[in-house]
């Protein structure tokens, strides 16, 4: 009987807040020259309501007002009406595609790595090494 009495105790533990606490993964950092995802429809269609919005309702400071309203307004709209936001949607989509295309070649090449761009081989000690090298020679020419 013990050992019930056991277990249900590590079970309470497990089920407290902060069990586990140092086991947290760390996620890879995220690339700031990665492209970004293009916009839906709907959000092509929300950054103009957004506007036309802030012009008829000037003292509004109230962003889920804007987003209710956005929302309302997309779901009362017909297929026709929402035709140029989505044909926008798909322009956009297709430009990122061709941009994380050639993002992705680049990270497949290694030349989007911080640490060798605008470096050769050399290291920075050998590159100091050659221009005392050239300096030297510069001054037994002009004796």
């Amino acid at each position: 009987m013990a050992k019930k009495a056991d277990s249900t105790v590590n079970d309470n533990r497990l089920k407290r807040k902060g069990a586990g606490v140092g086991r947290k993964r760390r996620r890879a950092a995220k690339d700031p020259n990665k492209p970004k995802r293009p916009p839906s429809a709907f959000f092509v269609f929300m950054s103009e309501f957004r506007e036309q919005y802030k012009k008829e309702h000037p003292d509004n400071k109230s962003v889920t007002a804007v987003g209710k309203a956005g929302g309302n307004e997309w779901r009362s709209m017909s297929d026709a009406d929402k035709a140029p936001y989505v044909a926008q949607a798909q322009k956009k989509k297709a430009e990122y595609e061709k941009t994380i295309k050639a993002y992705n070649m680049r990270l497949a090449a290694g030349l989007n790595s911080e640490e060798g761009e605008g470096e050769s081989d050399k290291s920075k000690s050998e590159v100091n090494d050659d221009e005392n090298d050239d300096k030297e020679e510069e001054e037994e020419e002009a004796e």
